[in-house]
């Protein structure tokens, strides 16, 4: 619906900043009753473990970092995208392509939540989704 009224890149930068704004208030909730946190690691294991546990009613499948500011959070099975339908392996990369941009299209605003809570807890970064083989999908977080 949200694509219909906006189109483009606007429609998923309108609705990554409503994820933003959700992010970072549910983040205040989420650690209201919680000591500080510390550095970005101990943050973004927060976000894999209690924030998305919350959120998304599971934990984070795999949590992969370089140690130089680059954090990679895989979901196997992410529940906004378990009812899609992935085009069966080897078949027209044109349809595979477009099941890719849909699922895509689904995952501006949880970007825009996680994003929204690490810059709430004091991590400036970017995140980008990218849904490699449906439901699975993988969130890369750049720290600033």
């Amino acid at each position: 619906m949200f694509h219909e009224k906006q189109s483009g890149p606007a429609a998923a930068a309108a609705l990554e900043a409503v994820g933003y704004r959700v992010g970072q208030q549910l983040a205040e909730r989420y650690t209201r009753d919680k000591p500080r946190l510390g550095d970005a690691l101990e943050i973004i294991k927060f976000v894999c473990k209690d924030f998305w546990q919350a959120l998304f009613k599971k934990q984070v499948d795999n949590l992969k970092t370089n140690h130089r500011g680059v954090y990679v959070l895989q979901d196997n099975g992410f529940r906004w995208l378990q009812r899609l339908s992935a085009p069966p392996p080897g078949s027209d990369p044109a349809r595979e392509e477009a099941a890719r941009q849909l699922a895509l299209s689904y995952l501006h605003l949880p970007a825009g939540i996680v994003r929204g809570a690490l810059c709430h807890l004091g991590v400036s970064c970017t995140v980008e989704p990218d849904p490699k083989q449906l439901p699975s999908c993988t969130f890369t977080v750049r720290v600033m």
